[in-house]
């Protein structure tokens, strides 16, 4: 049955949000119809509001949401309807190359899903009944939202409150992932993080939990930083007071590090992160940086060094096996989630909710359903 639904869109790219009215039509085969609990409000979000992200508008926003199954369309399998579910932004069909070789966040069916269902409709309109388009294959900062099964990934930790369940979808498992699957982090190293936001925390606490021995966190905001304290940084630099800043990490780290995590999106601190590392380093690039966004290196450093710059899309991750696990990491006290959100909004409140996002006022703001 078709359902109206409350929902944040972009309609064009100048960065405003507004809340309205919508449709949500029922699950069609292999889809479902999600209730959503919480929505955490991503800097994904704001990028394609202001179309950094270049999706064409209207677009509802919103992929990193956690709900229950309120209808299943034909041929959907493991899910019933009551069932607990995280959304996955990256949309994998399980069969192809990618996904039959242990990396599935590439598969080629997430490109056909950037802003539709894989079979490149959507079963969003607004209220004159024209389409909406939909984020990453989700737009679930909507009180209903429908998705293709290959979408979501059910819940079976009945102890995690569904709001820290949201966060798992996207923030988490990009910022552990990108350590433990991505660089594979080995005990006893030393990180540096750039970028104290919701990703860059994560990353952080997923080189704490991974066993770095030296984890330094870099910002410009010195509340980010006392933030990165909280989650396992154990030294902190505030780019903004640093005249060189590469310098600075070199000495501190005593050479280099062995690991950088680049979790702000820009060309000119990827450059810093590779900068920062010792001979044989990785570092791993995080965060999206703009399509014409570009970064120069010496490139006989690759060579002479051995340094290795890398990608990280969505933590590498492999959610059926990598969302259970780090709902483990939580329940047994050693992932936190609690402490990433901030604040929470109401649904009408989302307009407020991204521009605390712009301004870097939140770790996570999270909407509440």
């Amino acid at each position: 049955m078709r359902q109206k639904s409350r929902a944040v869109i972009a309609r064009d790219n100048t960065g405003t949000v507004t809340v309205e009215d919508i449709w949500v039509d029922p699950p069609q085969h292999g889809e479902v119809m999600i209730k959503m609990q919480a929505c955490g409000v991503c800097h994904s979000d704001l990028s394609t509001a202001k179309g950094i992200i270049p999706l064409p508008p209207p677009v509802v926003l919103g992929h990193e949401g956690a709900g229950h199954v309120v209808a299943l369309g034909e041929g959907v399998k493991g899910l019933a309807v009551g069932d607990r579910v995280i959304t996955s932004f990256v949309s994998m069909c399980g069969h192809c190359r990618y996904c039959m070789t242990g990396q599935p966040q590439l598969c080629d069916q997430n490109a056909r899903t950037a802003f539709t269902l894989p079979d490149g409709t959507v079963r969003t309109h607004d209220m004159a009944g024209l389409p909406l388009n939909i984020l990453c294959g989700c737009g679930v900062m909507s009180e209903y939202a429908t998705l293709h099964m290959d979408n979501v990934i059910k819940v079976d930790r009945p102890d995690i409150p569904m709001d820290c369940c949201a966060l798992i979808s996207c923030g988490v498992m990009t910022g552990v992932g990108a350590v433990v699957n991505t660089a594979k982090l080995t005990a006893g190293s030393i990180a540096v993080v750039f970028g104290a936001g919701g990703v860059g925390l994560n990353a952080i606490q997923g080189c704490a939990i991974a066993g770095a021995a030296m984890v330094i966190a870099v910002d410009r905001s010195d509340h980010k930083l006392a933030m990165a304290r909280l989650f396992g940084a154990t030294h902190t630099v505030n780019a903004a007071a640093e005249d060189n800043l590469v310098k600075t990490l070199k000495k501190l780290t005593g050479g280099g590090a062995d690991y950088a995590f680049e979790c702000v999106g820009l060309g000119s601190v990827v450059a810093q992160a590779y900068g920062a590392l010792r001979k044989g380093g990785t570092a791993v690039v995080v965060g999206v940086a703009g399509m014409q966004d570009t970064t120069t290196l010496k490139t006989v450093s690759l060579t002479l060094e051995e340094k290795t710059l890398k990608g990280s899309y969505y933590g590498s991750a492999r959610p059926r096996e990598d969302f259970p696990r780090l709902m483990s990491l939580y329940s047994s006290g050693k992932l936190k989630l609690d402490e990433l959100i901030t604040h929470r909004y109401t649904l009408a409140e989302a307009p407020q909710a991204f521009d605390d996002l712009a301004q870097g006022r939140n770790a996570r703001g999270m909407i509440i359903f």
